[in-house]
């Protein structure tokens, strides 16, 4: 049996054409995966957290003492590992010196997405499993071994979240044809905010004519007149049937927020995303009824950093739409503890994908499957497409389903 022998970190950094990936906030930024990889044998388990590139390699330094600490805790045998890894996963995220630079957020709160992103596509490589597959053969007791629920289990205790899992298993089948049509996207690269209205139109009646029937278009302009016109710029070109979402990224203050939910409901917006400051939980519970009267959704997550963040929103009745990433949050595992809140909510999971959907398409099959949840939309990026081993592939509009073992996050050589 093949043992982990070492761990190793590398920051890999992609510069992108003009405009792309630019919004209201970010307006240069480079895309940046800090990776970690566990070695053992034959087999390279490779997970990542993404950045916007200066300071990856702070959270590359504190994933390899992370990783190597998952070594001496949790021993060198990958099944041992993720047998009991909601326990292990507890203990990384609390480590007694890298706390304080938390607590569970932050770059200590991004190595660890890494590192345990890495173990579980060296848990999927080792079983030569494609990761949504392994997931859906595990048992109930076992999915919940994965997962860390303190400080959520005021709403999602381990009985409960057995019981989650369970209650749904014998209407798996409806679900699984999923498997084989593919998950629905929509484009997110019609719209960046540096692009110009030209581009942005040619790009909107591609996405189109590809057969996306949702798009999303970045605002948060310093004049809002800028970002409806924009708004009605792509309904023209993408026609009334397509819906459209907007994306502020935090741009906004709550009282320009509110007077640009009132503007994008009445235009119809299908959600507005993170109108305001992220950490602003009675904000976004004021702007999700502004949003709601007009017949538009509240959606966040994107800078949302654990699962216990997330449950506040949720409680506060604060989000409607649930874009937990699990580059953002402590890996695949916090991913699947979010998720299941949002199950016991009533809410559906549309995950912000800082992995461009690599990672992501696995996941959203694993909650539709396993867990009831409607299948929404996951966002398509295609910039860094040609760096990945196993590239996400989307037809029709529609996300293929991943039959490469492993969760998709593998780079190309460097």
């Amino acid at each position: 049996m093949n043992k982990i022998t070492r761990v190793t970190t590398r920051d890999a950094r992609f510069d992108l054409p003009g405009g792309s990936g630019s919004d209201s906030v970010h307006g240069d930024p480079q895309y940046a995966y800090a990776l970690t990889r566990l070695h053992a044998g034959n087999l390279i388990g490779e997970g990542a957290s993404f950045t916007l590139g200066d300071g990856n390699d702070v959270v590359c330094e504190l994933a390899q003492i992370l990783g190597e600490r998952l070594l001496v805790i949790g021993g060198t045998d990958i099944e041992e590992i993720m047998a009991q890894f909601g326990a292990l996963h507890k203990q990384l995220a609390d480590h007694s010196r890298l706390r304080w630079l938390g607590p569970h957020k932050g770059a200590v709160h991004l190595a660890l997405a890494s590192v345990t992103n890495a173990a579980f596509d060296l848990w999927a490589l080792h079983r030569d499993q494609p990761l949504w597959e392994l997931l859906l053969s595990l048992d109930d007791e076992s999915v919940v071994a994965l997962l860390d629920l303190s400080w959520i289990d005021d709403r999602l205790s381990h009985v409960d979240a057995v019981e989650l899992v369970g209650s749904h298993r014998s209407t798996r089948s409806e679900r699984l044809p999923i498997t084989e049509s593919g998950y629905p996207g929509y484009d997110t690269s019609i719209g960046w905010f540096n692009y110009s209205d030209a581009e942005v139109s040619a790009r909107t009646e591609r996405a189109v004519s590809r057969g996306f029937g949702a798009l999303k278009l970045k605002v948060g302009s310093a004049d809002l007149a800028r970002d409806l016109r924009r708004f009605s710029l792509v309904r023209e070109a993408a026609g009334a049937e397509t819906r459209i979402m907007v994306d502020a990224n935090q741009q906004w203050s709550l009282r320009e927020a509110e007077i640009a939910c009132r503007e994008f409901a009445r235009l119809g917006a299908h959600w507005i995303e993170e109108p305001t400051h992220p950490d602003d939980v009675l904000g976004h519970q004021r702007l999700a009824t502004i949003a709601r009267s007009g017949g538009s959704l509240i959606a966040l997550g994107e800078h949302v950093s654990n699962r216990v963040q997330f449950k506040n929103f949720m409680e506060a009745d604060a989000v409607d739409v649930v874009q937990v990433d699990a580059l953002r949050v402590a890996g695949v595992s916090e991913f699947i503890a979010v998720s299941m809140l949002a199950t016991s909510f009533g809410l559906p999971v549309v995950p912000h994908v800082g992995d461009m959907g690599q990672l992501h398409q696995h996941l959203v099959l694993f909650n539709h499957v396993a867990l009831g949840l409607p299948a929404e939309l996951l966002e398509y990026i295609p910039h860094l497409s040609d760096r990945f081993v196993d590239p996400a592939i989307v037809a029709d509009g529609v996300y293929q389903t991943p039959r490469m073992a492993g969760a998709g996050q593998r780079l190309v050589a460097e």
